[in-house]
């Protein structure tokens, strides 16, 4: 029971999931968030750019079918009627085609950000490998995306037919109307469907984004023996550090234990702690601990200072204070530098006699 628990994935995602996820292009994404976007952003532009767009094409109609003057259709005017006929459309629909251009660019950021994944474009063999690409066409994720496209095909349909069938009564009257302002009503009509249309579209889209998101996290989802195992190797596995904590004591101890003997005087509680202090005047602007320890390793300190001569001098609440309060190799605080230099004078007069 309690493997099976450790094999499901009931964890969320960690940072380092979720950034290895975007280094291989894996994301969030809604296909239907930019291309609403897209499709909101060019009706806009059409909206308000509408009658600049079409009376730009209505001279260029007129210039082109009123034939006053018959052109001479050579190569050479062909090839330039038709630069200048793709030059002047992309000029009138330019502000249409910057608005879609920077509104799919705009929605995909807002979905996931700015996202550079070169693992993705990388050329794998199972993206080309027949039977799976077989098998994508037939799965669940493949039957979704039909359901839905179906699904907006629908609404696209019945929504396209409510306008039109509110039009049923007029379309006869256009008949007897010249050809532009048939061709400005077929525009409205198209225009009044897009956009219609569109409304339910946000929706279908802002629901695929949510189950997108959702499903997104289902599957970044991690059991509880891959969270354990991501942080060993982030933190360390504990074994090793624990191994690599006991080393660095180990050499901190003989590196204390190297600097006893050239102390001035060790500071002992006669039951478990002894501190080493040393001080050379001129050369160090305070007196400072070189060694300390409790235990066996005050004990150590007690043989190697009796060895080398250094002064023993009991003072239980001072070896307190300095055990708990200052680490090897810092200076003495000033609220016991008093205490420390009456100790030290006292182990100079000894001494001198």
């Amino acid at each position: 029971m309690a493997g099976d628990s450790m094999q499901e994935k009931t964890e969320p995602a960690t940072a380092k999931r979720r950034e290895k996820a975007r280094e291989d292009g894996d994301v969030a994404r809604s296909a239907e968030l930019p291309s609403v976007s897209v499709l909101l952003g060019a009706i806009l532009v059409l909206f308000y750019t509408g009658g600049f767009i079409s009376g730009r094409f209505e001279t260029l109609f007129l210039g082109a079918f009123g034939f006053d003057m018959v052109p001479d259709f050579t190569i050479k005017t062909m090839v330039d009627m038709g630069f200048f006929y793709v030059g002047f459309f992309f000029v009138v629909m330019a502000p249409v085609l910057l608005v879609v251009f920077v509104m799919g660019i705009f929605a995909n950021v807002i979905m996931v950000g700015f996202v550079i994944a070169p693992n993705a474009v990388e050329p794998k063999m199972d993206r080309v490998d027949p039977i799976k690409g077989f098998q994508n066409k037939f799965s669940l994720q493949a039957v979704g995306e039909l359901v839905k496209s179906l699904a907006k095909l629908t609404i696209i349909i019945y929504v396209a037919w409510l306008v039109i069938e509110g039009e049923l009564e007029r379309i006869p009257l256009i008949y007897d109307e010249s050809a532009l302002r048939i061709f400005l009503y077929m525009g409205k009509m198209a225009f009044k469907i897009f956009l219609v249309s569109t409304l339910p579209m946000v929706a279908v889209a802002l629901a695929d984004f949510i189950f997108q998101k959702w499903r997104f996290e289902e599957k970044l989802k991690m059991t509880r023996q891959e969270v354990k195992e991501e942080h060993k190797e982030m933190e360390g596995d504990p074994q090793v550090k624990s191994r690599i904590r006991a080393l660095q004591m180990e050499a901190s101890r003989k590196r204390m234990m190297h600097d006893v003997p050239d102390a001035d005087v060790v500071v002992i509680n006669p039951v478990r702690l002894a501190v080493a202090i040393s001080y050379k005047p001129g050369v160090m602007p305070a007196p400072k601990v070189v060694a300390k320890g409790a235990g066996k390793i005050a004990q150590r300190i007690r043989e190697i200072a009796r060895e080398n001569g250094v002064p023993l001098v009991e003072n239980r609440p001072l070896a307190r204070n300095l055990y708990k309060t200052v680490e090897v190799g810092r200076d003495i605080p000033d609220d016991l530098f008093q205490a420390v230099a009456e100790l030290l004078a006292y182990v100079y007069r000894l001494k001198a006699r």
